[in-house]
């Protein structure tokens, strides 16, 4: 599939929206992309306000970041699939995951979420939106992408799909780098060498 992808703005909101609203998205519209961005200390919510409200207001508000916290890709002008990237440092669950922690100190850009609305997958939605992720990484100067699938082969009744499944990794050329626990390993993209 051929997709166009483009850095979630604010003028693109209404388009990340419309992905999050769509059939078979239920997990994403409780999470927008916050869980490993948040350190396991739940902020406080304001009376009557939701996890899900809070969660989406939190992402709007990365929206005018640089870098902005992912990608949306389109199909002829349709919004069709999110991927959640950017600086390790930022998704500060990670840091405290057994399974995704730290594999060294090398500074890297992690992917930990896909997003695809059930009537474009299985139509190569995700692999377009990481080879989108790869050229969009490696124009901002990005060394290393690290990424923390599923590997389905390990385990066939694994769950937590928005990571990505490995294969769809070892198409786009990750290496796998650590393991931690049978069925999720950790993979690494080198976009430039170090001088």
């Amino acid at each position: 599939m051929r997709l166009t992808v483009h850095p979630l703005t604010p003028e693109r909101w209404a388009d990340l929206e419309s992905i999050f609203a769509a059939k078979g998205c239920s997990v994403a519209r409780g999470c927008w992309c916050m869980f490993y961005r948040l350190s396991g200390q739940a902020e406080a919510l304001r009376p009557g306000e939701s996890r899900a409200a809070h969660n989406h207001d939190a992402l709007q508000a990365l929206a005018v970041q640089d870098p902005p916290p992912g990608l949306i890709g389109y199909r002829d002008g349709t919004p069709v699939g999110w991927i959640s990237l950017g600086p390790r440092e930022d998704f500060a669950r990670l840091a405290k995951s057994p399974v995704m922690k730290p594999v060294d100190a090398q500074p890297v850009w992690s992917i930990v979420c896909f997003v695809v609305p059930s009537e474009y997958r299985g139509q190569g939605v995700s692999a377009a939106l990481l080879k989108g992720a790869i050229a969009y990484a490696r124009r901002r100067g990005v060394r290393l992408l690290e990424a923390y699938p599923i590997d389905t082969a390990a385990d066939p009744a694994a769950q937590s799909s928005w990571f990505g499944v490995k294969t769809l990794y070892d198409e786009a050329g990750f290496d796998e780098v650590a393991r931690r626990k049978p069925a999720r390993p950790v993979v690494r993209l080198a976009l430039a060498r170090r001088k």
